[in-house]
This record gives structure tokens, sequence and C-alpha cells, in this order.
């Protein structure tokens, strides 16, 4: 079994910007010789935020179904198992059990049209 990773090396492709609709989230799963990392990348307008797909409260992926990482307004990141809501600007606990507490972010950056690690 591989190691899980919390960090990517800058400059990884991770697709084009239209991949992910306004307002939408998407899990991005990247095998590394390190092990694998496991992140999101959540769009809102012409910007991208990148976490570490890890609740804060627990050592827990963040949801249950793919990509369904996002409240049904669209303005928060929630946990599908015990309900703590994150800010999508800064990642951090705003609701439930941890609050205070932040998501580990993933350094993203939308170049030429491509999302890529930062």
């Amino acid at each position: 079994m591989s190691e899980r990773l919390t960090a990517t090396p800058p400059g990884v492709t991770l697709g084009p910007f239209m991949l992910i609709p306004d307002n939408a989230a998407r899990n991005f799963v990247l095998e590394m010789r390190a092990g694998r990392f496991h992140g999101f990348v959540v769009r809102k307008g012409e910007t991208v935020h990148g976490y570490v797909d890890r609740c804060a409260h627990m050592a827990l992926p963040l949801t249950q179904t793919l990509d369904d990482y996002l409240t049904p307004d669209g303005a928060l990141i929630q946990c599908s198992w015990h309900g703590a809501l994150y800010r999508i600007d800064d990642g951090a606990c705003v609701g439930g059990p941890c609050v205070g507490a932040k998501l580990t972010p993933w350094p993203v950056a939308v170049i030429d049209g491509m999302i890529v690690t930062a």
C-alpha cells in the first residue's frame, strides 16, 4: 500500500480550466513515486482553490460521493461525514465540530487555460 501524500510538486497539469463548471468542485488523485495524493479543486468564477481531500475534524476524505464537496448552494465546502463547513477561499472551518481549524491548502493556478499545481 502506498503512502497518502499531502503535497504535490509544482507544474503538474491537472486539466483544462473548463473541466470544472463554475461553482463546482472536482476530485484529483495523483499517483507519484512517493505515494498517492488525493485533492480537490473548487472553481468560483475565474478563480480556483485547491485543498487536500482530508477533513480537519477527522482525517477522512471530505465526501462520500465523487466530486460532491460543496453545500447545495455552492457557498461552502462541506464534509459529508460530520457536517463540518469550510470557506472556499481559505479553507477555514466556520461550522461543525472543528470551528477554527483549516483544510490543508493545495496550491493550484490557472495558466494558459489549464489548471496546474503551483
